[in-house]
């Protein structure tokens, strides 16, 4: 978050602000800010390249004076826009998934049920995965698909319908399950 920071860091301080503030109505030179606010011409020269390596303030020349005015649209950006520009891409979580995955399926089989509920969901939508897509499931197909990763398919079959991951119905006399994990 390097531009940030050095964006927060400069306009952290009150005589900056001053600064800033002054230049939001026009460009100025060094002695006229310093009069005007009440420092010294070194003080407001210091402040001023503080808020020029933040790229907030630019400089031109004109006679015997440097001329100074707020970039363009610097201050124009929200917070949002600022923070965003700093943070990586945004991520679908397969790192994360992953690393569950991997944790509690390390050969497959899956040693333990995570107490977490997020970890569970990762865990039961990855067996769930890996079930050939079929409108309708007989119990027997998911309790034979679910008995590859864990010997207790009834309790995994339950944490699935309780996770909205699959679904059961009572059609002429039969249970079909199906799956709602699109």
């Amino acid at each position: 978050m390097s531009d940030a920071l050095i964006i927060f860091k400069a306009l952290g301080d009150e005589s900056r602000l001053r600064i800033v503030g002054m230049l939001m109505r026009g460009e100025a030179y060094v002695e006229l800010i310093a009069s005007r606010l009440g420092l010294t011409s070194a003080t407001v020269s210091h402040h001023l390249k503080k808020l020029e390596e933040a790229g907030l303030v630019e400089c031109h020349r004109t006679q015997f004076y440097m001329i100074y005015s707020l970039v363009p649209g610097a201050l124009s950006l929200t917070l949002e826009e600022l923070i965003e520009k700093e943070l990586p891409p945004v991520d679908d979580d397969t790192e994360y998934r992953l690393s569950v995955i991997n944790a509690f399926m390390p050969h497959v089989k899956l040693t333990n049920l995570p107490s977490q509920r997020k970890k569970r969901e990762v865990i039961l939508r990855h067996i769930l995965s890996t079930l050939e897509r079929k409108d309708a499931y007989t119990e027997d197909e998911i309790d034979e698909h679910i008995m590859r990763y864990h010997d207790d398919y009834c309790y995994i079959r339950r944490e699935m319908i309780s996770f909205g991951l699959l679904t059961r119905e009572h059609e002429n006399g039969t249970e079909t399950y199906h799956r709602t994990d699109d």
